[in-house]
């Protein structure tokens, strides 16, 4: 069973050109707990199909459905409410809020979610990706690999089950961008999460189960 499915899934969007093709009839579908690698040339749709996967972007045309909720036509909150109860995403700038703390970004989407543990719960993932010594410090006083490692714990405290990383070693050197692919990948076989990996990384792209290369808005599998 797919935990995520697109099929022929369009996504047109308005320039002053006139409207611009961005995705073209692209299908694609994932198992629970399998890892894709995104890969393709810049502009290629990369980041586009990730967002029209969240539910940040609605789709032109087709069908598509995460953890057997159809999103297509689904209002704003009511998607933002799916997101924060199903959907992890990791930034390549990280995007935590840099007045609260380390444990406050992390319990944010689970007090949003009405978690009446919220902090101890942001504290275990803390404590999960290495952190537990720095509950307590603020973005600006954190590395840029401790700052990715807070996104991860709260893309995960909230029990996501399909994560979305776009380029999330790209603001980091490549020893710690290691690491924290090591980490991601850990946490993703543990908690049995589908991940979607967007990489200019070859490499790293072959580290997961499926290779899926995005060339002119269309989609093709393969090593």
């Amino acid at each position: 069973m797919s935990l995520l499915a697109l099929e022929n899934v369009s996504l047109t969007l308005p320039s002053r050109a006139g409207p611009v093709a961005i995705l073209k009839a692209v299908s694609l579908a994932a198992r629970p707990g399998e890892a894709l690698g995104i890969v393709g040339p810049s502009g290629s749709g990369k980041t586009s199909l990730l967002m029209v996967i969240a539910g940040l972007e609605p789709i032109t045309s087709g069908s598509l459905t995460v953890a057997g909720q159809n999103l297509a036509g689904r209002s704003e909150d009511d998607l933002a409410r799916f997101r924060r109860d199903h959907i992890g995403i990791i930034f390549q700038s990280f995007h935590l809020i840099p007045t609260m703390t380390a444990l406050e970004n992390v319990a944010v989407p689970l007090e949003f979610k009405g978690a009446n543990d919220a902090e101890a719960r942001a504290a275990h993932w803390l404590g999960r990706v290495g952190l537990g010594h720095r509950l307590s410090h603020y973005p600006g006083q954190l590395s840029g690999g401790e700052q990715q490692r807070v996104a991860i714990a709260r893309a995960l405290a909230a029990g996501a089950r399909l994560l979305l990383a776009d380029e999330p070693t790209g603001n980091l050197d490549s020893a710690t961008g290691a690491d924290i692919i090591r980490l991601l990948f850990d946490l993703r076989e543990q908690e049995g999460a589908t991940l979607l990996l967007v990489t200019h990384d070859e490499a790293l792209a072959k580290k997961c189960d499926r290779r899926i290369e995005v060339r002119d808005g269309t989609l093709r599998e393969g090593a």
